[in-house]
């Protein structure tokens, strides 16, 4: 397929009836994308909407089933940008979503401020690590690690693009739960919904998805854990919803 290039796949996002550009040696999205795109809420029928670390636009497209608002994503990597741009040509839909290749600390010059109705954002987990620890792949260890943006970064971009009462949802994992509630708390982002996500029934957390609301008040909800496995090692039926719609 000329579209694509060299170490490039067209994979399927099975319940979204879409197709996506993915490579193992530069970028390939996980289920915390998934997660954070079914756990977010959205306005429906209209409203602007932005992604923050897209990737290969692996939010934007899954959001793009769930609204009919406008949808920007934003990717500091070039050739991830790349892939993302391809992946919203290749499923017609450049219509209702646009990337822009840029650095989240200074999207404000391009976007402005305030003007978003929803903020998602799955940002490097890691802090930067030595060299001798780092991934010698720049597109993985970039994704990765607090390379280009560190999670305070990540948290004061979202808040100033976020208008007055808009939605600001993240996932990360869960040893940085206090870090992002101080964050967002310090950028005026008040967390309204938390869901911890397990592997399986008696394993820790693995997955944080969090929600907060700008400028809201304090009233914080636990939502009932998600479990990706059951006992028998099978997707749970909660996660088949997620993943397959079924």
């Amino acid at each position: 397929m000329d579209f694509l290039k060299e170490g490039e796949r067209l994979d399927y996002l099975l319940a979204e009836d879409m197709r996506i550009i993915q490579s193992p040696a530069v970028f390939s999205f996980s289920l915390d994308a998934v997660l954070l795109a079914r756990f977010v809420y959205v306005p429906i029928q209209k409203g602007n909407l932005v992604d923050l670390c897209s990737g290969n636009g692996v939010i934007p497209l899954f959001l793009s089933t769930r609204t009919k608002g406008a949808i920007t994503g934003v990717e500091i990597q070039e050739r991830l940008y790349d892939m993302a741009v391809r992946s919203i040509e290749y499923n017609k839909l450049q219509d209702r979503i646009k990337m822009i290749h840029g650095d989240i600390k200074e999207i404000h010059r391009e976007l402005g401020y305030g003007k978003f109705d929803v903020v998602t954002c799955n940002p490097p987990y890691f802090p930067t690590p030595s060299k001798e620890e780092i991934n010698e792949n720049e597109h993985l260890a970039i994704a990765r690690h607090e390379i280009l943006c560190t999670l305070e970064d990540a948290v004061k971009a979202s808040s100033g693009l976020a208008r007055q009462g808009g939605k600001v949802a993240f996932v990360h994992r869960p040893g940085r739960f206090l870090d992002i509630v101080t964050l967002m708390r310090k950028y005026k982002l008040e967390p309204k919904r938390v869901q911890f996500v397990y592997p399986k029934a008696g394993k820790e957390a693995n997955t944080l998805l969090i929600e907060a609301v700008k400028n809201g008040n304090p009233d914080l909800k636990i939502l009932p854990p998600l479990f990706v496995y059951n006992e028998e090692n099978e997707y749970t039926p909660e996660m088949r919803e997620i993943l397959y719609g079924e």
